[in-house]
């Protein structure tokens, strides 16, 4: 009979063969699950955000991003100190892992990445002039912005914003937490793709969703 301490010890050594192991085998399943949240990816609705702070707030974003198909995530932090932990591949559930993160170093160089991709802007902002979420057509090339929990939207995005968006409120309270004002708009954004048939087929090409699925599988 194998003497236990050498059985022991044998299996140690396999278990520790990063050749042996792999945390996300490459099985079918997940590869065809892969796929399928890949064919409904929306490369054309991001979302900006603005000096948010709270960890809380951005893993929650990240995780309403992943579920309604938003491939970019733009941040920009001028004042606050960027939370790097909430970014992590190993926070937000997981989510940040979906997700591709780009940070700016002001609100100028973002604007002027999301100029070149063709996107409007629209910011989250209760003025005057702004319109209802429901009024909108989400279903058109866009990034949507949101601000610092206190301070909202800088004045620097306003100024660029195509349009300000406010959601209905019928309570006493005037704002929503800007992690849960990111998932009514987003859902929002949703329903109205959904019902263009914007999820339907793929909005990548065969190519690239390839190229994305290699990555997605090592994660």
């Amino acid at each position: 009979m194998e003497n236990p301490k050498l059985r022991a010890r044998n299996r140690q050594h396999i278990c520790s063969d990063p050749a042996k192991v792999t945390r996300f085998p490459r099985t079918t399943r997940r590869q065809e699950r892969i796929e399928a949240v890949l064919r409904h990816r929306q490369p054309d609705l991001s979302v900006v955000l603005e000096n948010v702070h709270d960890p809380h707030n951005v893993g929650a974003v990240l995780r309403s991003c992943d579920a309604v198909g938003v491939m970019h995530v733009h941040t920009v932090y001028s004042i606050e100190e960027r939370p790097h932990a909430a970014y992590a591949q190993s926070s937000s559930s997981g989510a940040r892992k979906w997700i591709n993160v780009t940070h700016h170093e002001s609100a100028d160089a973002c604007f002027q990445v999301l100029a070149a991709q063709g996107l409007s802007i629209l910011a989250a902002s209760l003025n005057d002039d702004s319109q209802t979420l429901y009024d909108l057509d989400l279903t058109r090339p866009m990034a949507l912005v949101f601000g610092n929990e206190n301070r909202g939207v800088s004045d620097e995005f306003l100024a660029r914003a195509e349009v300000t968006v406010a959601i209905p409120m019928m309570g006493m309270v005037e704002s929503l937490n800007i992690s849960v004002a990111c998932a009514v708009s987003l859902y929002e954004a949703m329903r109205q793709r959904q019902a263009a048939g914007m999820y339907e087929q793929s909005r990548l090409t065969e190519t690239e969703r390839a190229a994305l699925g290699e990555v997605w599988l090592t994660r």
